[in-house]
């Protein structure tokens, strides 16, 4: 398990890689705002962390790569989120997967429900600081069109809810209709993504008082 020093050091290394922040997120499972705050102090303050009064976002970690670098363990995980995605439908033909690292989900499921395969590039990915509504995201070309589908929306994580809500959103503006939504975790406890059920292998509950 990663402690914070650790999760800033990884975030000082991404950052020199060349990654926005909106990608060093994405990374390491994170918020934007944690992201930020992990750069930050990666770049060297004068309080060390565990003196920090406020002790920084409140945010949860989540690392599963465990999963992820076992191409079985994803296989079956994807197995996990397909049969509770069934729920929902059986028509569905196209999976949408959020880059990054919603794409191999994405990909075993679809792999496990034989349908077609869409991915959707959010817009945090170019976020680096300033106004993110001002950026947009893109589906790729080199994956199947959404326009006139029913689709299956997968990612790995939900943090804030931001990015697969604005995945939604994208997928009904191509043309598409998004019929359910599947993660691995979710970190908000959320029922539904503007109107689309939500279902989630695993939920985080932050349990006490944060003051």
């Amino acid at each position: 398990m990663k402690n914070v020093d650790d999760l800033i050091d990884s975030a000082s290394e991404l950052a020199a890689r060349g990654l926005s922040r909106g990608e060093i997120a994405d990374e390491l499972n994170v918020s934007r705002e944690t992201a930020s705050w992990l750069v930050e102090r990666a770049g060297g303050t004068a309080t060390p962390v565990d003196e920090e009064p406020a002790g920084g976002p409140q945010d949860v970690h989540v690392d599963w790569s465990n999963i992820g670098e076992a191409g079985a363990r994803l296989n079956a995980i994807g197995m996990a989120l397909a049969d509770a995605l069934r729920e929902h439908s059986h028509d569905v033909d196209l999976i949408v997967g959020v880059e990054k690292a919603g794409v191999p989900l994405a990909t075993a499921v679809s792999n496990e429900l034989k349908t077609d395969l869409a991915t959707y590039t959010p817009r945090k990915h170019q976020w680096e600081e300033g106004d993110i509504e001002n950026l947009g995201g893109s589906f790729s070309r080199n994956f199947a069109s959404v326009e006139d589908r029913e689709c299956f929306l997968v990612d790995d994580t939900i943090t804030s809810g931001t990015t697969i809500s604005e995945t939604v959103d994208a997928i009904r503006d191509a043309g598409g209709k998004p019929v359910a939504c599947g993660v691995l975790v979710d970190k908000q406890g959320i029922a539904d993504v503007d109107d689309v059920p939500l279902e989630s292998l695993f939920q985080v509950i932050r349990v006490g008082n944060d003051d």
